[in-house]
Formats: C-alpha cells, sequence, structure tokens
C-alpha cells in the first residue's frame, strides 16, 4: 500500500514474475526488497521521481496471463454455471437468463488496451477515468493507464454533454412533440435544453431539491418535497398536487392514475404530533403511495386512493400487466392490482434496499443495493417468484478504502442504483444498470452478457431514453450526458 500526496491510498497488484533489478545485490538485501520490487513507483508515474536508486519500479507490472486465470470478474455466462438459477418453470418460464451460446467472450472493443509493437510494454487500461485527463493535463496520453474516454464499447458513441446543474441530476424527461429537452436536480431546478442547439433555453426555480421526474405524452410530472409539480408542455398547464409529506422519491403514470411514492402522508403527520419523540423517529417513514384520477373533461388531476403497505419510503414504481410494481427502503417489492388498488403479493427476496423496478415483456426486473439483479417471472397461480439472480460484486474506490473502517457505511454505499431497458440499433434488448461507482453497464438480455460501460464524474441516478436511438444519462455531479447507439 502506497500514499499519493493527497493522501489517497493505492493498493498494487502483485502480477507476473519477480524483476531482475535486484539479482545482483546480495541475498538478504534481496530479500529485504522482494516485496518492494513489485510495486510501481507512483512518482515515476508522475513525471518526478528523484530518488536513486529508487526502492520500487520505474515500469508498468506485466499484466496478467491470457488465459482468464488472472480475471477479476466473476461473470462466467457463457452456457456453464446454473449458480443463482432457479429451475423451477412456469409456462413463461425462459431458461435462457443468464445463458450465451457458443464463445462468452467479453465484447467490449478497446477494453484493456493493446501491445505496443517491437516488444514494447503493455499499457493494460484500468477500468476508470484518468482525472488528470478529465481536467485536461494529464502527460501520458496513449501511455496512461487509466481511460482517456466516458466509456468502453463500440456499439454506442457520446454525442454532447450538458453541463448547469449544480448538484446531482435526478430526473430527465423528454415529453412527447417536444423539442425541449428537461433535466430535473438536486439544485432545486428543472433546465430546458433546446434539443437542437444544445443550449439552455430556460431554467425553473422550484421549492425544493427534485427527487424524480417523468413524463408521459405532453405531461411533465416532477417530485418535490411535499407536493408533485405538474407541467404540460403543449397547453402550458400548471398545476401543484399536494398530499404527500416529505421527499417524492418515484412517479408513475398508469391506467390514467398518477402514482407517487413518498415518505409520509398527511394523516400520518397528524397522529405522529401527539406521539413521544421515540415513536417519531419510529413513524418517520410510512411507504405510503398517493394515487391520482385524470379528470380529463377539467383536464386536472383529483385525490383518489392512498396504497398503504410498505413500512420504509417508496424510492422506484413501474406499471405493467395491469399490475403497478413499488420498490422501497423496507427491502420489499410489493404488487398491486391496478383496478383494485389493493396489494396481491410482497416479495422479499432482496436483503437491502430495492432502489429499480422494470418491467420488460413477462419479466419484473429489480436491482438493490444488496448488488443483486433480480429477473420475476409469473408462476401458474399468477405469483411471482424468481428465475434468475445477476449479481454484481464490484466496489467504489471509496468503499474499498472504508472497508476495513466502517463496515456500517460500506454497506449503505455498495450496490445498484437504476435499471433502464431500451434496444440497440439492431432491435436487441439491452439492459442499462448503474451502480454506485460512478459507472453504468450494459448486458445484453437475455444472456446478461456485458458489452460496454459508461463512466461518469459521480454516481448516475437518472437514465433516460430518447427517439431515434438516442439515450441520456445524469449524474451527480450536475453532468448530463447525450448518448447514441451506433447504426
Amino acid at each position: 500500500m502506497d500514499t499519493e500526496p493527497n493522501g489517497n491510498k493505492r493498493v498494487f497488484q502483485r502480477l507476473g514474475p519477480t524483476s531482475n533489478k535486484f539479482q545482483n545485490q546480495p541475498r538478504n538485501h534481496h530479500h529485504n526488497h522482494k516485496q518492494q520490487q513489485q510495486k510501481v513507483c507512483y512518482n515515476w508515474q508522475a513525471g518526478r521521481c528523484n530518488r536513486f536508486p529508487c526502492p520500487y519500479l520505474h515500469s508498468e507490472l506485466p499484466g496478467p496471463s491470457l488465459d482468464g486465470t488472472s480475471s477479476k470478474r466473476p461473470h462466467s455466462l457463457g452456457g456453464g454455471s446454473d449458480e443463482g438459477f432457479s429451475m423451477r418453470k412456469s409456462p413463461n418460464f425462459s431458461n435462457t437468463w443468464g445463458r450465451v451460446g457458443g464463445s462468452n467472450q467479453n465484447n467490449n472493443g478497446n477494453r484493456g488496451g493493446g501491445a505496443g509493437g517491437g516488444g514494447g510494454v503493455t499499457v493494460r487500461k484500468q477500468e476508470r477515468v484518468c482525472n488528470y485527463w478529465v481536467q485536461g493535463n494529464c502527460t501520458f496520453g496513449d501511455r496512461c493507464k487509466f481511460l482517456h474516454s466516458w466509456s468502453v464499447g463500440e456499439s454506442f458513441s457520446l454525442l454532447t454533454m450538458l453541463e448547469g446543474h449544480q448538484k446531482g441530476v435526478t430526473g430527465i424527461a423528454w415529453p412527447s412533440g417536444s423539442d425541449k429537452l428537461y433535466t430535473g436536480g438536486k439544485d432545486a431546478t428543472v433546465r430546458v435544453w433546446d434539443c437542437q442547439s444544445g443550449q439552455c433555453a430556460g431554467v425553473v426555480n422550484l421549492s425544493g431539491e427534485v427527487g424524480c421526474m417523468i413524463s408521459e405524452g405532453p405531461w411533465i410530472f416532477v417530485g418535490l418535497p411535499n407536493m408533485v409539480k405538474v407541467w404540460n408542455a403543449q397547453m402550458g398547464t400548471d398545476l401543484s398536487l399536494t398530499g404527500p409529506i416529505g421527499q417524492v422519491y418515484a412517479l408513475v403514470v398508469g391506467d390514467d392514475f398518477l402514482f407517487a411514492g413518498t415518505q409520509m402522508h398527511t394523516s400520518l403527520l397528524i397522529f405522529i404530533l401527539v406521539m413521544t419523540k421515540e415513536h417519531r423517529l419510529l413513524l418517520l417513514q410510512d411507504g405510503t403511495i398517493l394515487a391520482w384520477k385524470f379528470n380529463a373533461a377539467t383536464s386536472c388531476f383529483e385525490p383518489a386512493a392512498s396504497l398503504k403497505g410498505h413500512t420504509l419510503a417508496v424510492v422506484t414504481l413501474v406499471v405493467g400487466a395491469n399490475r403497478l410494481y413499488s420498490g422501497s427502503m423496507d427491502h420489499s417489492i410489493r404488487v398491486w392490482n391496478l383496478e383494485t388498488l389493493q396489494c396481491m403479493q410482497t416479495l422479499t427476496e432482496h436483503t437491502s434496499v430495492v432502489m429499480s423496478v422494470l418491467c420488460w415483456d413477462q419479466f419484473l426486473l429489480s436491482c438493490s443495493l444488496d448488488k443483486t439483479i433480480k429477473v420475476w417471472v409469473a408462476t401458474e397461480s399468477g405469483n411471482l417468484e424468481v428465475t434468475y439472480t445477476h449479481n454484481e460484486e464490484h466496489y467504489s474506490t471509496l468503499v474499498l478504502e472504508l472497508m476495513s473502517n466502517d463496515m456500517h457505511l460500506m454497506n449503505h454505499l455498495q450496490g445498484l442504483l437504476s435499471l433502464c431497458g431500451m434496444h440497440d440499433s439492431e432491435a436487441k434488448p439491452v439492459l442499462l444498470c448503474s451502480s454506485n461507482d460512478n459507472s453504468v453497464r450494459l448486458y445484453d438480455l437475455p444472456s446478461f452478457l456485458e458489452r460496454g460501460k459508461i463512466f461518469a464524474k459521480q454516481e448516475i441516478r437518472s437514465i433516460q431514453i430518447g427517439p431515434g436511438g438516442l439515450f441520456f444519462t445524469g449524474d451527480g455531479s450536475g453532468q448530463v450526458k447525450i448518448w447514441k447507439w451506433s447504426t
């Protein structure tokens, strides 16, 4: 373990054969430097080492062997292990989840870098964006061991970046028939972008930070503390829906209903006011889902119902197959009948916060801070059960540094954040999954074969599909990136 000038710790992998630089030294001297010589000198990498002799290597360590034995990736997907794969079948069961035919090679384009000609040193790219490159002053060029790109993979490309939000982006929406893109953030603003010029056409200042934002037809819905803001991009309608107490984290439209996942409902607040301080802590978040019904005659949304069952805040909602699915901080997913608005089933297989749910064909997909993506399918009885679990065994840099010092903090930091399904330029289904290591992984479905990766300055919590092969990502630094599938 070595320490950079700024105090950050660097973990060096001990790979490859022992260097011969100390072979002519006495035996005991060779022993004293046995471990040191397998570390690359940080000051040499930065071009400023003035130690002679230097106890660390002034060359890159050899890469791991190409037989796959040293690979860090646990994703052995190719026609192999059935670990985590449920063999229980239903009429809708597909046994292709997590399996690929033939070769299991990862097709990630330029990932890993190539060997230099004439016996040059192989520069193996680490899957981390070079901070000096981001600042515009990396002096290593092609020799830099970190990425000089915001992505790996050849099937998509970055078109442009939108700068303006001062805090994290939590919602992206493109209303039907509009030439404007809307982005909302924790800086309590919604920015309106002109899709032709890419310039910011306006900024709407709000009463609090944006917890989520969606669009349905010409309507735009914004989740705020204590309310939902509603706009119509065509008619100029501006509504405020009250009822929630606390931040609105999730919104979805289905069957003429608008559903909002909340921290707490007004009726509960009255009850809390007469309780003791200890009870207030227990009831701070009750996970109520509020529903409004759209009245076409008045073009207004009228309060319709309160869906109760979750014990903590609801952070994700999706509608599909005449059902409403809600994921919560209480580690559960609830299935609601859209006709009766009654809970039909509670899914408890996740062991941490359910961050995102997604309907895909006849399947339900969910991701959690427990680092898993679960695929659910309906049995003959109509209940959902897990048919496949995909594990993501990766950690953010911050988690690795804190792992030995604060296990409680580590458990809260690691995990998966958001899911988004779309089709590539060849109409193949692709799943995008963001995690708190500041990346988005792209998977072919149903094989879960990784085909690329997107990076950001901070965690990506908002992914949205656009027209014409476009898609958008918004990260915790306030940056919005526009991507396009290659044709």
